[in-house]
């Protein structure tokens, strides 16, 4: 049986030609339901977790890290992206517990306007507040960042209509 996470044969860059995209949609803005396979990114510095989901299930899976800095990344990300073909990516942006931004906030947020300039896919932002933390608590997980973009994903996905 297919896996009903892995996205169309379509190649991504067209895949949603319906969607403005032009534009990286902070939290809480509507999400339109042509767009049914996303790709889950929690960025760090150094690495990079992966998670696949689909709104129809709205359930995610941890994929992998993507340990490589600056333009290093960008090749591993595309090489996923070619393999997942995603209609839209949600990218989790870390705030203190109080909301405030602090220094990464702004990092996640420019690699969501990179990710969205680069392959011209829908990049939703989400509140990733506690989820390395989260992960970190998962039982029998060695990929903390892959099971933390896993949460980031599913957080986004359970919030669809």
């Amino acid at each position: 049986m297919p896996d009903p996470q892995r996205a169309k044969s379509s190649p991504h860059p067209g895949a949603c030609s319906a969607v403005p995209a032009s534009r990286v949609f902070p939290a809480n803005q509507p999400v339109p339901e042509r767009l049914v396979s996303f790709m889950g990114l929690d960025y760090g510095t150094r690495r990079t977790g992966v998670a696949t989901g689909n709104r129809m299930t709205r359930t995610a899976t941890p994929r992998t890290t993507v340990q490589a800095e600056g333009q290093a990344r960008w090749a591993h990300i595309e090489r996923l992206l070619n393999e997942w073909q995603p209609d839209a990516l949600v990218v989790g942006v870390p705030f203190h517990p109080d909301g405030a931004a602090h220094g990464n906030t702004e990092k996640a947020r420019r690699f969501s306007r990179q990710l969205q300039g680069r392959y011209r896919l829908p990049v939703f932002e989400v509140d990733e507040r506690y989820s390395t933390t989260e992960a970190l608590a998962a039982s029998g997980m060695r990929d903390v960042d892959a099971r933390a973009a896993c949460i980031i994903l599913e957080q986004f996905l359970r919030s669809l209509p």
